[in-house]
């Protein structure tokens, strides 16, 4: 039986030609394998417990040395597909975010700010800070909205001033990818005044 037959009856490959007293080795190294206390972290001293182990083996080194060989290849082999898994995971459990960069208009040259918007399960989260915009009372006030290509506005939130300021969304930028602020009065029509003083088209960020 050679190493390859060994490996490949222990990565699934019943067909391997291996004899029966082969097979049952194997199938003892394979539950061995299986056990989920041998994926464990080790104690610190395991690479001292290990040599003394081989050590003592005495006319059994050659078949230790390879069922270590074996469990070290498995491990590092398991260790690589860890790693890939733990870096894939770590990635999608990043929350997915947007962000765009503000621009004054006409309406206010002197303004700017940035958004990010994080999607989470109770809808779209979004953080506006903006600077150069007066603060607006006594039945004025500020409204976010994102904007489809079609040009339809879905109201995010109102303010006073754009100072971390926190608004929602039930809509993704996906689906309306232009952030934008208006000029609102508290006059019973909630429609957008066209009084546009921030807009900045979103991106994802990663």
């Amino acid at each position: 039986m050679s190493d390859d037959d060994r490996v490949a009856y222990l990565a699934g490959d019943d067909a391997a030609p291996l004899t029966a007293a082969e097979r049952a080795e194997m199938d003892d190294l394979r539950g061995a394998l299986a056990d989920p206390a041998v994926w464990m972290e080790p104690d610190a001293d395991l690479e001292e417990r290990v040599v003394a182990a081989i050590a003592d083996t005495g006319s059994h080194r050659r078949s230790w040395t390879f069922r270590y060989a074996i469990l070290g290849g498995a491990a590092a082999l398991l260790l690589a597909v860890g790693l890939t898994v733990g870096v894939t995971l770590h990635h999608e459990s990043r929350p997915l975010q947007y962000a765009a960069s503000l621009s004054g208009t006409d309406l206010a040259p002197g303004a700017s700010g940035d958004v990010t918007l994080t999607k989470t399960a109770g809808g779209w989260k979004i953080d506006l800070h903006a600077t150069g915009l007066p603060r607006r009372d006594k039945g004025t006030y500020y409204e976010a909205w994102l904007k489809n290509d079609a040009g339809v506005l879905v109201p995010v939130g109102t303010f006073n001033e754009p100072l971390d300021v926190v608004l929602w969304s039930g809509v993704p930028p996906t689906s309306h990818p232009t952030f934008t602020v208006t000029r609102q009065l508290a006059n019973g029509d909630p429609a957008s005044t066209g009084q546009v003083v921030l807009v900045g088209p979103t991106h994802r960020t990663d």
